[in-house]
């Protein structure tokens, strides 16, 4: 039988504390073990070229969670962490460290070498695709079916009483366990471990030449039979022979609760980094501690939460505990007694309770001392300046484009954006895209530093950086639209000075490009552009040509790209004849615009009485014509009725009712409140003979069961309302049944000084004059 690993000592060998990474029953077992056998130095599981960033540890400015980045110089994206909280083992070590001016350094394959062997910091499984969890196989021997729950009862729930009187004695049975396994399943499907051991190995060798006996390594338990194994100088540099390595660099950042639920550098998520951290932090009574913050931040939420919830929670999380013969109260128990005295067993709030304390949103801080690269510097300063503070919880921030500077806030996240930082993504708010308003939904992942790191090649502030990566991007660009869209993006983010190359790179694709699809694509993004503009005090002369020009181009060839297109064809053409018709609303006032609309609404009349164009986009152009006041009811209703003659195919009329009331086109909410259309629609159907309906009825239901539910229940009251007072004239004179006659402009005008005050175009002299 081969011999297990001996019990580490302090003494003789290295004592070996093998741990698991974010455990906080570990890092007191940790930071006891250190205490009784006070090593000269510390060896700790992690790439060794961090060893010059370990005094920053010390520095009261430094607030885990954090992470070890080190990413590849060359190809910033090629990254991994080494995360830490404070309940870390690997986190109490180096701080106990630090703290006893011990030598403290980092053992392991270096960065150079794991960045360069995988693109990934997650390790692939072994060719066979079993990958051994010891905890778990540790779990089903003792008979838990339930990986966490054992590691609980053994490890994190010992109480101060119940520890052995030996504080290396969990590590000596941990590593004997360890060892059993390894023999039975060898690398247990990590392949890369065999050179991580080796150099672990060496380095241990190079301590103890060092100084001597007395050194401890914290590591993950599995590593401590490799570690504790007796092997040659040889045969561990034979095993790194070769490896390739690329250039890296190392730094801290900001990590998150929610992140340590995931698998990283260490390789080792936990699902409740919240918990685990309450329980390192709790000296004493931590389930009535964990109950009364559930307790705050129910109430937080408005839910009637009392003290004596609190009492009767903990009364039950301990009763569960006792029936399930646990040691302690674990977080199954705690979340059960929740649900069912502070939740009345709903899972809704539960949910809330886990995201934010089991889970948790603790950001981490690092200091201004710890390297970084020139962006991330000028992002730290801007970020300060315009008070925006990195948050792992998502917040909304609504920003006002009047005031400096909430303008300055949208450049920088614009900025960011076109430079892959996706710190803030645009949101629906008050306002729209295009308006002195913009709403953002902010929310800061630790990967975004990576991101940071690959976008420090284009310059070394966010703005020249910006700049050169529209520039790029302008002349790579692989259509009209991409360059649209990009001298949008541009006008957003204030890059004047890529705004030249911009719209080159788009009149010389304009010009070359004679696709209407690909014109009429493209026209929207300039005339938005337009907007942003005016919003941003920006010169757009040079936009306004040729959006103007483009806009000309379509109106010509719209017409003939509209016909003989299929069902999908069609579909996607409306889109565009709505953008355009948009884009040409816009630009209405555009220095050397003059007719432009009028020409465009001739193009629509075109669409909307040609045989040949597909029927939604003929439906599409009477609406937006009708909508316009370009055509008038019994035109409208005159094109309705040749559309669902009974000569017309039941496809074509149908496609023609979406195009006019489709739900795509928000045809029902304006059928609720404009009774002049819903007479319109009103007069056919009951125009339509008895025979004939049934034939008709499918395309009616293919058109309005796309409604909305509460669109389809108002439609049918004011059906079911019958005939009133008022009535509307269809295409023959006859009266349609149930609907007002016209406008009534006295109530319309009555709604105009409200509607001038809301979007503040009277001044407070004129309010007070017309008040």
């Amino acid at each position: 039988m081969t011999s297990r690993a001996p019990a580490p000592t302090a003494s003789g060998g290295p004592l070996l504390l093998g741990v698991r990474h974010h455990g906080p029953g570990s890092a007191r077992a940790v930071h006891a073990a250190l205490e009784a056998a006070r090593p000269r130095a510390v060896l700790i599981e992690g790439p060794p070229e961090a060893d010059a960033l370990l005094p920053l540890a010390a520095d009261a400015r430094m607030r885990p969670p954090v992470a070890l980045l080190a990413h590849a110089v060359d190809d910033p994206g090629r990254a991994s962490f080494w995360p830490m909280a404070d309940f870390s083992p690997e986190w109490v070590a180096l701080r106990w460290a630090l703290a006893h001016g011990v030598p403290v350094r980092f053992a392991d394959l270096p960065a150079a070498n794991s960045l360069a062997m995988t693109e990934h910091a997650e390790r692939p499984p072994g060719e066979d695709g079993r990958i051994v969890d010891p905890i778990g196989i540790l779990a089903g021997t003792a008979g838990y079916d339930d990986p966490e729950r054992w590691w609980e009862d053994v490890v994190e729930h010992r109480a101060a009483d119940g520890r052995p009187a030996d504080p290396l004695a969990p590590f000596a049975a941990l590593a004997e366990a360890m060892t059993a396994l390894r023999e039975a399943y060898g690398d247990g499907g990590h392949p890369q471990d065999a050179v991580r051991e080796a150099c672990m190995r060496l380095q241990l060798r190079a301590a103890r030449k060092e100084f001597g006996d007395g050194i401890a390594v914290v590591c993950g338990a599995w590593h401590v039979p490799a570690l504790a194994a007796r092997t040659t100088v040889a045969a561990d540099r034979s095993l790194l022979k070769g490896i390739p390595k690329v250039r890296t660099e190392l730094t801290w950042v900001p990590w998150t609760h929610r992140r340590l639920a995931r698998h990283s550098g260490y390789g080792a998520g936990i699902e409740s980094p919240g918990w685990y951290g309450h329980l390192f932090g709790s000296s004493d009574r931590p389930v009535e501690r964990w109950m009364t913050k559930v307790a705050g931040l129910l109430r937080e939420e408005d839910m009637p939460v009392s003290s004596a919830h609190v009492i009767e929670a903990v009364r039950l999380a301990g009763t569960l505990a006792a029936l399930r013969d646990r040691p302690a109260v674990g977080l199954t128990e705690a979340t059960d007694a929740v649900r069912a005295v502070m939740c009345e067993g709903s899972d809704v709030p539960l949910a809330l309770v886990r995201d934010r304390l089991v889970v948790g949103e603790i950001l981490g801080e690092v200091p201004d001392s710890a390297p970084a690269v020139p962006l991330q510097r000028d992002l730290d300063r801007q970020q300060r300046t315009l008070r925006l503070r990195p948050e792992a919880e998502g917040r909304e921030l609504d920003l006002d484009l009047r005031k400096d500077t909430d303008a300055a806030r949208s450049r920088l996240l614009h900025r960011l954006r076109l430079l892959g930082v996706d710190w803030g993504t645009p949101a629906a708010g008050r306002g729209s895209t295009g308006t002195f308003r913009e709403s953002w939904r902010l929310r800061w992942e630790p990967e975004l530093f990576v991101r940071i790191a690959e976008a420090g090649v284009w310059g070394t502030t966010v703005l020249a950086a910006a700049t050169a990566r529209a520039e790029a991007d302008a002349v790579s660009a692989p259509s009209l639209a991409s360059v649209t869209a990009l001298a949008e993006r541009c006008l957003l983010a204030g890059l004047t000075e890529a705004l030249p190359v911009v719209m080159r790179a788009l009149a010389d694709r304009a010009a070359l490009d004679a696709d209407v699809g690909h014109l009429a694509d493209a026209l929207p993004a300039l005339a938005r552009s337009l907007r942003y503009g005016d919003v941003r005090s920006t010169d757009t002369a040079a936009l306004g040509e040729v959006a103007i020009g483009l806009a000309e181009r379509v109106r010509v060839g719209l017409p003939p790209a509209c016909t003989g297109l299929d069902a999908d064809g069609a579909a996607e053409m409306r889109g565009r004849v709505e953008g355009v018709h948009t884009a040409v609303g816009l630009l209405a006032d555009v220095a050397g615009a003059d007719g432009l609309p009028e020409r465009w609404a001739d193009a629509l009349r075109k669409l909307s009485a040609r045989d040949t164009v597909a029927g939604v986009i003929r439906g599409r152009a009477t609406r937006l014509l009708l909508d316009d006041g370009l055509l008038a009811e019994s035109e409208a209703a005159l094109l309705m009725g040749l559309t669902l003659s009974p000569g017309t195919p039941p496809a074509e009329a149908a496609a023609w009712i979406e195009g006019f009331v489709g739900a795509a086109t928000g045809g029902g909410m304006l059928l609720v409140h404009d009774e002049r259309l819903l007479g319109l629609v009103d007069a056919w159907l009951t125009g339509i003979p008895a025979e004939e309906f049934i034939g008709v009825l499918p395309l009616l239901r293919r058109t309005f069961s796309a409604y909305e539910p509460g669109v389809r229940r108002t439609l049918g009251d004011l059906v079911r309302r019958g005939p009133g007072p008022g009535r509307v004239r269809d295409a023959d004179g006859a009266s349609a049944p149930g609907f007002g006659e016209g406008h009534d402009e006295e109530r319309a005008d009555a709604v105009v000084p409200v509607l001038r005050l809301l979007l503040g175009l009277d001044t407070p002299v004129e309010r007070k004059a017309t008040g």
